[in-house]
């Protein structure tokens, strides 16, 4: 049996902004020949180079000892390592040649004025502003379809599908809104920091996808004051995926669950990060 997850080599061939707070990066290589996923919010883990390192050190040839020899590194040589989602895979019609997109948040290296980020660049951020062609990464991902880090998993009764996600989320939402098939029912509401970052997307969904532009002096209960005013089309067997900051997540989940009484078992939600911690923070923690 094939192993779920598999390092591959990477190289990025593109990059494009796609607004103020978004970067897109694609990325090729090979080893995508093994790649393979079902999600539309599949979950990845990116290994990115130190500024002047050729390419992230991971101590991969060490197998399954990799974690460990990973984190004995120095801190200054050790990879950075973020989760990220998956926003799109293309292949050939060979199946020879795959490119992947991963899209960026620029936190702390979007423009000032309002609703800038407050919050200082990270090493991803500050990673994903300024790659080029033929920069290396190294990448922890599916090389089986139907993975466990794998969350958008409707039921096959869902009569209306729910989405909630602040920008953090934005590229798993904006692909599962696109992949959802003609006579899908869905209400979607996205947030991002800036008019600009709003995107189109087509589906053949019926989708009716709001977009909210946060305002600096936005506190954590806009979004759930924003859901709590919002009209439910009448549905006997929805389905909720939520997804961003833990805190708001988690009121969010409540209020569906408690306050709109559906089924904790159709309600998907997922914390991509926590206010005032850095990725590394969170591992630890966890």
């Amino acid at each position: 049996m094939a192993a779920p997850f598999r390092f591959f080599s990477l190289q990025v061939v593109r990059t494009r902004r796609l607004g103020p707070s978004l970067a897109r990066v694609t990325f090729a290589g090979p080893d995508l020949r093994a790649f393979h996923s079902d999600g539309r919010d599949q979950s990845l883990s990116l290994f990115l180079p130190h500024p002047g390192q050729p390419e992230p050190a991971v101590p991969i040839e060490l197998g399954d000892g990799w974690w460990q020899g990973w984190r004995e590194l120095p801190d200054d040589v050790r990879a950075v390592m973020r989760s990220y989602t998956l926003r799109s895979l293309r292949r050939d019609a060979h199946g020879d040649t795959a490119e992947i997109d991963i899209d960026f948040v620029l936190h702390g290296v979007g423009p000032a004025g309002p609703g800038a980020s407050t919050v200082q660049a990270g090493p991803a951020a500050r990673w994903a502003a300024d790659a080029a062609p033929g920069d290396r990464v190294l990448l922890l991902g599916p090389a089986v379809a139907d993975n466990r880090a794998i969350r958008f998993r409707p039921p096959g009764d869902t009569d209306l599908v729910v989405i909630w996600g602040d920008e953090t989320a934005v590229p798993a939402a904006c692909a599962i809104v696109e992949s959802l098939p003609a006579g899908t029912r869905a209400r979607v509401w996205l947030e991002v920091p800036h008019a600009g970052d709003v995107q189109d997307l087509r589906t053949a969904a019926d989708a009716e996808v709001t977009w909210l532009v946060k305002d600096a002096a936005d506190g954590p209960e806009a979004a759930l004051a924003t859901l709590r005013a919002a009209r439910l089309p009448p549905t006997g067997h929805p389905y909720v995926w939520i997804a961003g900051e833990s805190g708001r997540v988690k009121r969010l989940r409540r209020h569906f669950v408690g306050e709109r009484g559906i089924d904790r078992r159709r309600v998907t939600f997922v914390g991509y990060w926590r206010q005032g911690l850095t990725e590394e923070q969170l591992r630890e923690q966890g």
